[in-house]
């Protein structure tokens, strides 16, 4: 290794570890269910983005095994050469159905997704408006696409009209979008989607949500779109097949001619093997389940109540949470990370969240409960967190 690399390597990991800020791995040993096993021990799981506990459901399993023994293992290929398969059709049609759009096109992750789309439609000579808490994979989708990208404050619905008409009345730009996440992630609260189609219709401003913490979450499991009724006034509906899906894989939805160009233009879908068999037979049942029963969707949100019901009564500051998604904001980092090791020692997995995904001085444990988690489950997890908040000071 060249020294240049080795210097940089060690004086840059030594800092994040010095000030907190560096991640461990954990690997489970196992299925990634509401209770999990790491190191040999057994943790009430609450980390996990698999809201509806579909990574683990027998149904899934079960037709996943069978596509193997159809289709094989792999792909074999692009989707543009002969890697599109008939279960990779079934799979867009059904996502066009449960979104209420027209079609549909199915990546190899939600990342994928927003590096695919953004820079598919918008160029040099375009502007994108941008919430300034948006996901990393939308950030870096716009940088690819050269566009200017003007940053609007959080959810500041007068910012944003406010660069809107600064960026049409301009005249610099052929093209504007607008993108928002339509659940944020490190909050749980919800994208103020009917302002902004508002905002969007005023300006034509092309407008796109990144739903992959609202899809089986919000909307009876439809999204936040659907749960605004606004699926013909969203250009790009973007959502992940990895977590309420349960499975792995993103998607872009919207009209006919939008996904027929992101087919021909989009370099993921270009320049990427396509979904395995397997993968995609099981998101196709998973988005089934979620359309014929509301069952896991209902017991998500029972769930997600009663654990923040649990925490806040202790006295932790669990934000402005809207979602299941329930942070418990600590703030310094290091007694973050010290926290989340505490619940881990105890028997709760909940992952610290630090700098640079959240802000400085905002880190949190962020928890994840599912369908999945028994009541008893939770009851536990919120003695664990009441006995480590004390003994840190965080509770009185």
């Amino acid at each position: 290794m060249s020294k240049a690399l080795t210097s940089f390597l060690g004086e840059n990991l030594a800092d994040l570890k010095d000030k907190g800020l560096y991640n461990i791995i954990d690997p489970v040993e196992g299925p990634n269910g509401p209770i999990i096993k790491i190191g040999g021990r057994e943790l009430i799981n609450l980390s996990s983005n698999n809201y509806l506990g579909l990574a683990t459901d027998s149904r899934l399993k079960e037709v996943g095994k069978q596509a193997i023994d159809q289709y094989g293992v792999g792909a074999g290929a692009v989707r543009t050469i002969n890697g599109t398969m008939d279960v990779h059709l079934k799979l867009e049609e059904t996502i066009a159905t449960f979104k209420g759009t027209e079609a549909a096109i199915a990546y190899q992750s939600g990342f994928n997704c927003n590096m695919a789309a953004i820079s598919a439609v918008m160029d040099k000579h375009d502007a994108i408006l941008s919430d300034e808490l948006n996901h990393a994979s939308i950030i870096d989708g716009c940088r690819l696409s050269k566009a200017k990208i003007i940053r609007f404050n959080h959810s500041d619905m007068e910012d944003l009209r406010k660069k809107a008409k600064e960026a049409k009345e301009s005249g610099l730009y052929n093209k504007l979008m607008v993108i928002t996440d339509g659940v944020f992630s490190m909050d749980g609260d919800i994208a103020k989607l009917p302002e902004i189609v508002e905002i969007a219709e005023e300006f034509d401003l092309i407008t796109y949500v990144d739903d992959a913490h609202g899809s089986g979450v919000l909307g009876k499991g439809a999204g936040t779109v659907k749960h605004f009724g606004l699926s013909d006034k969203v250009d790009f509906q973007i959502g992940t097949l990895s977590k309420a899906i349960g499975v792995v894989g993103g998607y872009v939805a919207g009209k006919s001619d939008l996904i027929d160009w992101l087919k021909v233009r989009s370099r993921p879908f270009l320049f990427s093997t396509a979904l395995t068999p397997a993968d995609v037979v099981a998101c196709t049942r998973a988005i089934e389940l979620l359309m014929e029963s509301t069952e896991l969707h209902d017991r998500l949100w029972e769930n997600g109540n009663y654990l923040k019901a649990g925490l806040k009564a202790l006295g932790f500051d669990i934000g402005v949470s809207e979602t299941p998604i329930t942070p418990c904001i600590i703030g310094d980092e290091k007694l973050t990370q010290t926290f989340s090791q505490r619940l881990n020692e105890e028997g709760v997995y909940a992952k610290s969240i630090v700098f640079p995904t959240v802000p400085k001085g905002t880190g949190r444990v962020r928890n994840m409960p599912t369908a999945a988690h028994t009541k008893d489950m939770l009851d536990q997890a919120i003695s664990i967190y009441e006995k480590v908040g004390k003994e840190l000071g965080i509770l009185a």
